[in-house]
């Protein structure tokens, strides 16, 4: 029988303080600060990715204090670490883009390491960017104690003269306007400061709000806490109130793995095709759901993608920024408008289920929010497309893509470098009725799947959205917009028929029926295949181990751990 002397806690860190055989761990804690009464209380981790690098992260360090007062306030201990985080604006358009996707392995990894090393009660997550808060939700899963999450928030959109909403989409596009004279260098060079008025992730609906919003939706985070803008101190209030949270959820049993269930992860993917969605979200849901040992497909997205309606009008494919959003009740006013189409079981760290969250939210119902029966696009805005171009998959932001472009016959033109496609474009080599194949810029190919954001900008910024498709194995930046189709799968570093289109094949896209097609004869493809060799890119130790373990973008670009 243990000696009462050595007893101090019931919860799960006891394993850390009791016993007389951990006086040498109570000292350790004693030298950080912490008396005695301390140690009969949870210890709740505070896993925050504030950097001075990413503008969606800078705010975290003060965004974390209020966090520790909620905590301290419901009888917890605090106690902050960190993760790393990326910008995926900074990374686009060069190698630095081959790192985000990866770092959101590192992420769940590191937190998985801090919380079971140190056996804490409850956590409190603080993402910001792209690929952070699902790195912080896989580890949600694989951690399964009571977890809050509460991101930093957007930034208030840009004004400059006329254009009175300005998101970080914009500005990519006007790159291309200037270079083709219909914007000045010096505009441009003023448009720069004016942008970004505030710290915050992106002002539009691109992946690093599309995941943020994701962590209320499958119920993770307080309703209306994900879409408060960064500089509110409605957002801080909402900081206090998750960590007092996280707290209470330790007596209740509520744990993460009660939360991502199913119902959860397929109520996610409705509010997806509501709000059109980053693509993004696709590959996130995928690894999410693989983390919370949750059955989930491609099939799903697509099934839903025909039952529930895209009814946001809201930035990159609309025209309203995110801080009109929350003002329009956010996140909760879109589960609101599709409620008939939801799963009503879903429970969240309200304590509650979705539905009773609901219970007292207004219906809104104008031209930020359609209504459900007069929606702005009749499908949602995520499409899953198949064929023999792309037979595991491949994914389209349908909602940023225009109905002139749904159907869509052209020559394939060839690059395994984004750069080099880059290049062409600006260099006015790309004519009407070209699909830009881009290959080798998958997960395992890139390695690390970089987003192709720079070559779908270029082509918008140039007006040849109605005139030329992309399609590639890499991925797609949240703010994308116009015909491009990504994920392709199994992309061509694994043998997927990417890996042998030629300039001049055709292809043909057909959105509405689903279809990627390379017209190309199924004997010509296995000769082809017959004498193909793989393109090895350059690569660090770090991506190489990545390229070793991921699979193709179809099923999540999940991480495959060779079976012993």
């Amino acid at each position: 029988m243990e000696n009462p002397k050595f007893h101090f806690s019931d919860y799960r860190s006891g394993e850390l303080v009791n016993g007389i055989d951990r006086s040498a761990h109570r000292a350790l804690l004693y030298c950080t600060g912490l008396d005695t009464d301390d140690l009969h209380r949870p210890i709740i981790g505070i896993a925050n990715s504030f950097t001075e690098m990413v503008p969606g992260h800078i705010s975290l360090r003060e965004l974390a204090d209020y966090v520790k007062q909620g905590v301290w306030q419901a009888g917890g201990i605090p106690r902050e670490f960190s993760t790393i985080a990326l910008c995926d604006g900074i990374c686009q358009g060069h190698t630095g883009m081959r790192y985000p996707l990866p770092s959101r392995e590192n992420i769940a990894d590191a937190i998985e390491m801090m919380i079971e090393a140190h056996h804490m009660d409850a956590m409190v997550m603080l993402p910001g960017c792209d690929k952070i808060c699902p790195g912080m939700i896989m580890a949600a899963a694989r951690c399964n104690i009571p977890t809050v999450i509460i991101p930093a928030g957007p930034m208030l959109a840009g004004h400059y003269k006329d254009k009175d909403v300005i998101t970080l989409t914009d500005m990519r596009e006007f790159i291309g306007r200037t270079e083709v004279g219909k914007m000045t260098e010096e505009e441009l060079l003023k448009i720069e400061k004016l942008a970004l008025p505030t710290y915050g992730t992106c002002a539009m609906l691109g992946t690093a709000n599309s995941m943020s919003f994701m962590a209320e939706i499958l119920g993770l985070a307080l309703p209306y806490s994900t879409t408060a803008t960064a500089i509110s101190s409605e957002k801080r209030r909402f900081a206090k109130q998750s960590g007092r949270r996280a707290v209470e959820m330790i007596a209740e049993g509520l744990t993460a793995r009660k939360i991502l269930t199913r119902s959860a992860i397929l109520n996610g993917i409705r509010a997806v095709m509501a709000m059109g969605a980053s693509t993004n979200t696709v590959l996130h849901l995928m690894s999410i759901a693989h983390e919370a040992d949750v059955e989930l497909s491609l099939q799903d997205f697509d099934r839903i993608s025909r039952e529930v309606p895209y009814i946001c009008n809201i930035k990159p494919s609309g025209k309203y920024p995110m801080e009109v959003f929350h003002d329009h009740g956010g996140v909760q006013s879109v589960l609101k408008a599709i409620e008939s189409k939801l799963d009503p079981d879903q429970m969240t760290v309200t304590g509650k289920t979705v539905i009773e969250n609901l219970k007292d939210v207004e219906l809104v119902e104008d031209d930020v929010i359609f209504p459900l029966s007069h929606p702005k696009k009749d499908e949602g805005g995520i499409a899953i497309l198949y064929g023999s171009l792309a037979p595991d998959g491949a994914v389209v932001k349908k909602a940023g893509v225009k109905e002139v472009m749904y159907n869509f016959r052209g020559k394939a033109r060839v690059f395994d470098y984004m750069e080099d496609a880059c290049k062409s474009i600006q260099a006015g080599e790309i004519e009407d009725g070209t699909v830009i194949v881009l290959r080798y810029e998958g997960p395992k190919g890139g390695p690390g799947m970089r987003e192709m954001h720079m070559v779908t900008s270029l082509l918008v910024g140039r007006g040849m959205d109605e005139s030329c498709a992309l399609v590639t194995d890499g991925r797609f930046s949240g703010s994308t917009r116009g015909p491009a189709i990504g994920h392709i799968s199994p992309e061509a570093a694994a043998g997927g028929p990417i890996a042998v289109v030629e300039d001049g094949d055709m292809i043909t896209i057909d959105i509405p029926n689903r279809r990627l097609e390379l017209e190309v004869p199924e004997e010509v493809i296995r000769e082809r295949m017959a004498r193909w060799t793989p393109l090895i890119k350059e690569r660090t130790p770090s991506l190489a181990k990545y390229a070793a373990l991921v699979t193709s973008a179809d099923r999540g670009a999940i991480l495959e751990i060779p079976k012993v």
